[in-house]
């Protein structure tokens, strides 16, 4: 199966990505360790391997500060969706969690989006986002700004919206469909 990167459907050419140099330099060189740190920091959702449980051997303690020795949440979440990594129906979907961590600022994902030219990626996330959580204000914000664009051919290469939620079609309240965005869990202090 030929490999290609996130930057082929999109329309563009890969680009040398700084966010990626600096994964490498934080020794996280392939996609999958970038996947693996967003399970180790809370992304259980995904952990279909059980990673968390071997978190010590999956990823590397990397604080989530900004600093030159740290990742946020809001540089791993731009580094699974820029152009240069490589394309993955489910990386994509991670990114899209991660994009929603509690305490990421809009002003930062669209400033590392337009740096990593992913910004059409994160407004068709964030325009899902928006659908499942109009009331939301952190949707808003980050559609406030990302440019518009024409993201009609993306809509066929990208994960369908009902990829980046929880569905419910039975609960306790009886029959009814409750989505819920999918996001890392904040972990509880010991």
């Amino acid at each position: 199966m030929e490999s290609r990167n996130i930057a082929a459907p999109l329309g563009t050419s890969e680009h040398l990505s700084p966010l990626l140099l600096k994964t490498r330099r934080l020794g996280l060189p392939r996609a999958e360790d970038l996947e693996r740190l967003a399970v180790f920091r809370g992304l259980r959702y995904y952990d279909s391997h059980g990673d968390s449980q071997r978190e010590s051997q999956a990823s590397p303690l990397i604080p989530e500060s900004g600093s030159e020795g740290g990742l946020t949440h809001e540089e791993l979440a731009i580094a699974l969706l820029s152009p240069a990594t490589p394309y993955s129906q489910q990386r994509i979907r991670i990114g899209a969690a991660m994009l929603a961590a509690e305490g990421n600022q809009p002003e930062s994902l669209a400033a590392l989006a337009l740096q990593e030219r992913c910004d059409p990626v994160v407004r068709y996330i964030a325009q899902c986002g928006h659908d499942v959580e109009p009331a939301n204000p952190f949707w808003d914000k980050l559609l406030e700004l990302l440019p518009a664009g024409n993201s009609s051919p993306l809509h066929c290469e990208l994960p369908h919206p009902t990829r980046f939620v929880a569905m419910t079609g039975i609960t306790r309240a009886g029959v009814g469909t409750i989505k819920q965005w999918i996001r890392p869990r904040v972990s509880q202090p010991a």
